[in-house]
């Protein structure tokens, strides 16, 4: 594979990556925090929905990331892997632990915590975004 199909790839994963974040950010969580009262019912039924879109779209992103590692040089191809390292680190030991104390029930402070690291998964996913769309275009 070449170098700029590799970016190629990583610009449409990154963009997939980081619609699906703004999403959940503008769209899911509000709406799941409004639902004090059948909450535990509502984020079952989020979290059975949206586990095999976070399969598919975070497979997706480590392809992409995959593909510029091993088809490109240079230093943002490391700023690549760091900031899809970010983003994964920031779900696996950010945001599903909040989920699963969410699963329990409302708790402000917890749900306050999982929309604090969601806004960090949404900055990474445009930093990766605009590396390599940078990449891509120089």
């Amino acid at each position: 594979m070449s170098a700029p199909t590799a970016w190629t790839l990583l610009v449409a994963t990154a963009a997939l990556h980081l619609g699906f974040q703004l999403t959940v950010s503008a769209l899911v969580y509000p709406a799941l925090g409004d639902t004090h009262s059948a909450f535990e019912a509502s984020h079952v039924r989020h979290s059975r929905r949206i586990a095999p879109l976070v399969g598919v779209v975070y497979a997706a992103l480590l392809a992409g990331t995959g593909c510029v590692v091993t088809a490109t040089s240079g230093g943002l191809r490391w700023v690549a892997v760091a900031l899809t390292l970010a983003v994964l680190a920031l779900t696996g030991l950010g945001a599903v632990p909040l989920h699963r104390r969410l699963a329990h029930g409302f708790d402000v402070p917890t749900f306050r915590r999982l929309q604090v690291v969601d806004a960090l998964r949404t900055l990474a996913a445009g930093w990766l975004l605009a590396v390599a769309a940078f990449e891509l275009l120089t």
